[in-house]
């Protein structure tokens, strides 16, 4: 293999790591994506790149909530069948997820293309440091609502924050836990949920862009580093995601909020 090859492979690795680092926390992925496409000399990956990473990250978080989903899904099942009352609120959280999806799922549909095409690094700052400072405002908030107490409004407003989070900068993660802690949510419950909208809208993704992935012109050539970048995403999504949930735990959110003020300012004198 030749030099070049091999460095280019090194470099999707690097992105890989990027993205998968970066998916599960406040801090956004597709916008680290291209902060690091830029400063490697990759350009803008392409959708077909952005497909097979986040499918990376995807089966992370379905392997790391394997457990809930058998659960939720298991006893969805049930209590349509007997409408025992002690398998209704895991049938009710899975209703609530359908309707936080539909936000995100909606406008990504209809304004994907439109907001692909207006990024900057700029964008990215300011989006950056609007994530800062929404972290910094429900810092302190411990929240009272688990799975049972929650509602169809609740359920909405964090799907809508999903949707703010479709322009790259905004953090998906951070805006629905954020949206979560505001309306009440408690932190545990609020990362569960965030991360159970993330399943349907990814799997979307990912069916949405198949097509686009078996049309890929250059498969051949880029298989080998795209490959390097799956594995190099899959891992570490798993790794920042079990690192994430300790943060979560000890309710230190606020530290994301200074990284978001840093690098959007380093974007800014920089770019």
């Amino acid at each position: 293999m030749e030099e070049l090859d091999i460095l280019y492979i090194i470099k999707m690795i690097i992105i890989g790591l990027v993205q998968g680092f970066t998916e599960p926390i406040p801090v956004s992925s597709s916008g680290h994506v291209m902060i690091a496409s830029e400063i490697l000399g990759l350009g803008e990956q392409g959708f077909t790149f952005a497909i097979l990473t986040n499918t990376a990250s995807l089966f992370a978080i379905l392997f790391i909530y394997r457990n809930d989903i058998g659960r939720l899904l298991s006893n969805s099942i049930a209590y349509l069948r007997t409408k025992n009352k002690r398998y209704r609120s895991d049938f009710r959280f899975v209703i609530f997820i359908i309707v936080g999806t539909i936000p995100a799922g909606a406008l990504g549909v209809l304004l994907n293309d439109i907001i692909a095409e207006n990024v900057s690094m700029t964008t990215i700052a300011m989006m950056l440091f609007v994530t800062g400072i929404a972290l910094w405002i429900i810092r302190n908030m411990k929240g009272y609502k688990d799975e049972r107490d929650l509602t169809v409004k609740d359920a909405l407003l964090v799907g809508l924050g999903q949707a703010v989070a479709l322009t790259p900068g905004i953090s998906r993660s951070g805006a629905t836990i954020i949206s979560a802690i505001a309306v009440g949510m408690k932190q545990e419950t609020a990362l569960r949920f965030s991360f159970m909208l993330y399943i349907p809208v990814s799997v979307g993704g990912v069916i949405l862009g198949f097509t686009d992935f078996l049309n890929e012109p250059n498969k051949s050539e880029l298989a080998i580093p795209y490959l390097a970048a799956f594995i190099a995403t899959l891992f570490m999504t798993y790794f920042a995601m079990r690192w994430f949930m300790g943060i979560m735990k000890n309710g230190k959110l606020v530290y994301f909020t200074y990284y978001c003020f840093i690098v959007g300012t380093l974007l800014l004198i920089f770019f």
